[in-house]
């Protein structure tokens, strides 16, 4: 005979893994996964190149052969462009929005308005499991190339501007690159 308690977890825990499957369900595109690909000589090896438009980051690992990773990108007039350095790693990093991305979408951004709130790192905060901080002239550029709490955001272009990646491909990346990583956002 099954009792009250055991019909009361039962049903929480299969809610409990409806409420999970969307997340589990999600699969990026193949042409997004990780693969090794040739790429122009002219790249030096430990060089990160990424092509914002095609939605690809690589990461020059011998002449003419990269490592490429999808990534989601800035939207329209957020995107960065230029060259940078890899000047700060950090796993599981605290994240607190620009004062711009306040401004520009208060709402979303509501509970850090008129404060110093700094959300802690963890699965839910949105630089993901690892961020590598862009800087430009020994100054932070506010960029980063960090994973994502959503999966679907690979291959478009909705960001603030940072660079996105799945979580297991930006802790792969992160173990690949040391400080001092020369960075090229075309």
């Amino acid at each position: 005979m099954i009792t009250r308690r055991k019909f009361v977890a039962s049903a929480a825990a299969g809610t409990a893994l409806a409420a999970a499957a969307p997340a589990l369900a999600f699969e990026v595109d193949p042409k997004f996964r990780p693969q090794q690909v040739g790429i122009k000589n002219t790249l030096s090896p430990g060089q990160i190149l990424i092509l914002p438009r095609a939605h690809f980051l690589y990461y020059v690992t011998a002449p003419g052969q990269a490592i490429r990773y999808g990534v989601g990108v800035g939207r329209a007039g957020l995107e960065f462009t230029g060259d940078a350095i890899i000047q700060v790693k950090k796993e599981w990093p605290t994240w607190r929005p620009t004062d711009e991305m306040i401004q520009r979408e208060p709402s979303t951004y509501s509970k850090f308005v008129n404060n110093d709130y700094v959300q802690p790192g963890g699965p839910s905060n949105p630089l993901g499991a690892r961020a590598l901080y862009l800087f430009q002239n020994g100054r932070d550029t506010f960029f980063r190339i960090h994973g994502t709490t959503a999966p679907e955001s690979i291959g478009r272009s909705v960001s603030n501007g940072c660079i996105r990646m799945l979580n297991e491909h930006v802790i792969d990346l992160y173990n690949r690159v040391p400080v001092g990583t020369p960075v090229t956002v075309l």
